[in-house]
């Protein structure tokens, strides 16, 4: 009788399952007698030996929503993979290649993210199954929370975009991780933790605090630090080739970054004129006879454009904070003793956009055209009237998760000749969708200004007196001469 093995199969639980205990010892859960078998040969027991039931006889053995448990348990399991895939795209771009360091904490919790989705993923099929790990539960319960909060977020940031197909997926991961909660909720899969209120509340307030330090580096931090980009121009030397020869005018023109952000330079801009005398009488004009029509004051002589140009070369570089990029310009002013000036005027624009929220690539420098393909661009799309030469390249968001909310951004630009003030048309849209940068409606680009910091600097006015320049080239010319 010493040698009598014990054997006892307890009551079914929750999910029906009956714990086979042999010596003291327990060896599973069954929900079949065929199950109760495999457990006795494993234990070397034999089958027709005396079993004490506890709860029901060996006839009752309830698998307990047996068919639906395993649909649920399939959804919520094929659901979990569905959000790994692109979390775990998301968070191994953005870990390594996001432009900011907020953004690559953001990039290294969104891939942590993905790794417990994968666990609970894992977890589901012992959850929905045989429980033998106590936590299971528990875990899938941190997958879901993640995969609504998840789809929440993707909806808000794709307000306002585009509709594609992740606002679809955005939709469909907030319906199904809400119904997946309410499951989770009802059948308090939360058991298996000692103190589970501390350990949500904890919980709770870590999750608040992680997205406060996000929202604080993400969002607050890149906004509050403005970037600070000064141009202007400046007139130096001035000389006569020979008498009645051209008048070489020589301007230094400069962009320097003094603010903390460093920005592309998509392209620059600059103009030197020459400021007409007025024609305009000192004397006031007399008032006409009665039934006269009154005269007409003289017409106001337009200042005549002497040169225009870039200063920054290559289109698209980078601008760090404290950087200076400098160039000294010569304008030849053809017979300069009969022009009747009363100043030569330079100005200058900066087309920039911020580095932390933009990635240019190389190839924008290299992708000018002008001429014969300008033209049979022009057959194909809306092209500015009297675009000269055209810069265009796709572009990439700060982070992997804009990219996703936002699509394929592209960035275009174009040298325009306007009469007497040439200038440039800057867009940053989709592709299919022209956004045009125009610095006289800063309203209408207040969201491309917002988004990118895109942005158009206007550099300091110099203006110098047209005789002043003549005499000063004149002093150099008589030194210059060789003594008779």
């Amino acid at each position: 009788m010493a040698n009598t093995r014990e054997v006892s199969v307890g009551a079914p639980d929750d999910l029906g399952l009956r714990k086979v205990t042999i010596d003291g010892k327990t060896v599973g859960k069954a929900w079949s007698p065929w199950e109760l078998k495999r457990f006795l040969d494993r234990a070397g027991v034999d089958p027709e030996h005396e079993i004490h039931w506890f709860g029901g006889d060996s006839t009752v053995w309830p698998d307990k929503g047996g068919w639906r448990r395993r649909t649920i348990g399939f959804f919520v399991f094929v659901g979990l993979l569905a959000t790994v895939c692109p979390l775990f795209r998301i968070g191994i771009a953005d870990s390594g290649d996001a432009l900011t360091y907020g953004g690559r904490i953001a990039g290294f919790t969104i891939l942590v993210a993905s790794v417990v989705e994968f666990c609970a993923a894992l977890a589901c099929i012992d959850y929905w199954g045989k429980r033998r790990w106590r936590y299971s539960g528990v875990v899938v319960l941190a997958g879901v929370l993640i995969a609504l909060f998840s789809g929440i977020a993707l909806l808000l940031l794709l307000i306002g975009e585009r509709f594609t197909g992740y606002t679809v997926f955005g939709m469909a991961l907030t319906l199904w991780s809400s119904l997946a909660l309410a499951e989770l909720v009802k059948s308090r899969a939360w058991k298996g933790l000692h103190n589970p209120r501390k350990i949500a509340i904890g919980a709770i307030i870590s999750t608040l605090l992680a997205g406060a330090n996000l929202a604080y580096s993400q969002i607050y931090v890149p906004y509050v630090k403005t970037p600070l980009v000064e141009s202007g121009a400046e007139f130096k030397d001035s000389n006569l080739e020979r008498q009645g020869g051209p008048l070489f005018v020589t301007v230094h023109l400069y962009v320097k970054n003094e603010g903390e952000v460093p920005v592309y330079v998509l392209d620059s801009k600059y103009w030197v004129h020459g400021v007409a005398a007025s024609n305009l009488s000192d004397k006031p004009v007399g008032s006409a006879p009665k039934g006269a029509k009154a005269p007409k004051p003289p017409a106001e002589p337009k200042d005549e454009l002497l040169y225009d140009g870039d200063f920054v070369a290559p289109v698209g570089r980078v601008l760090n904070p404290g950087e200076e990029i400098a160039q000294d310009a010569v304008v030849e002013v053809d017979g300069p003793e009969s022009r009747k000036y009363e100043a030569v005027r330079a100005q200058s624009e900066v087309y920039v956009v911020r580095k932390d929220r933009m990635r240019v690539p190389p190839e924008y420098a290299s992708s000018g055209i002008g001429g014969d393909d300008l033209k049979a661009l022009a057959g194909k799309e809306k092209v500015p009237r009297g675009a000269k030469y055209m810069y265009r390249s796709e572009v990439s968001n700060s982070s992997e998760i804009l990219n996703v909310a936002r699509g394929p951004q592209r960035i275009t630009l174009f040298r325009v000749e306007r009469g007497q003030w040439p200038r440039v048309v800057v867009d940053v849209s989709p592709p299919r969708k022209r956004i045009d940068l125009d610095p006289r409606t800063p309203v209408a680009n207040k969201k491309l200004i917002e988004r990118y910091g895109l942005s158009v600097v206007r550099g300091s006015t110099a203006e110098i007196p047209y005789q002043e320049l003549l005499e000063k080239a004149r002093a150099v010319q008589k030194q210059a001469e060789p003594p008779k």
